[in-house]
């Protein structure tokens, strides 16, 4: 796999989790710790992307 198909993937994977931290937030009572989660590795993935980038 190439740099550019595997940042396309990590990209993808970035939306997804975007998508699931907004849709924890419509919750009633959102799950923080959930939600810290999602984005400790939604931060991951943008590190990869960038290092993959540059």
């Amino acid at each position: 796999m190439n740099g550019e198909s595997q940042v396309i993937l990590l990209r993808e994977k970035h939306s997804k989790l975007q998508q699931q931290i907004d849709s924890e937030y419509q919750r009633p009572i959102p799950d923080d710790i959930h939600l810290h989660e999602l984005k400790r590795e939604k931060l991951r993935l943008k590190d990869k992307i960038a290092r993959i980038e540059h």
